[in-house]
């Protein structure tokens, strides 16, 4: 099931400095980021194996989730918050304001076997 998770931020007059440091279920092998998203909708998908964290580190966006249970949706606004995606969870991420910037750090290289595109019954 995903899970938002508060990443430690350090404030003082110069500014925020957030750091992503212990707290991934997982090793980073692969980084990426969406933009400039025109209203379309992203993802749809969940993986085989492929964990995720998704942060929105510039204006905001929703992700909505099912982990073949229950579905949620998940608004990403502050880039102290980091979203872990499952290998279960089935997600599309939408509502991306204009400005926005979504990173995403992922548990695996891309390999287009890892994908599963069809959503859960429920």
């Amino acid at each position: 099931m995903a899970y938002l998770v508060d990443l430690k931020t350090y404030t003082d007059k110069r500014g925020n400095l957030t750091v992503i440091e212990k707290v991934l279920p997982f090793n980073i092998k692969r980084i990426f980021y969406i933009y400039g998203v025109d209203g379309s909708v992203r993802g749809g998908h969940r993986h085989h194996k492929t964990i995720q964290a998704a942060i929105c580190i510039k204006g905001r966006c929703k992700i909505k989730n099912n982990d073949g249970k229950k579905t949620d949706i998940f608004m990403l606004k502050n880039p102290s918050q980091c979203l872990i995606l499952e290998e279960k969870d089935w997600h599309e991420m939408f509502e991306f304001s204009k400005n926005a910037i979504l990173m995403v750090l992922a548990s695996e290289n891309f390999d287009e076997n890892d994908y599963i595109f069809e959503k859960y019954d429920n």
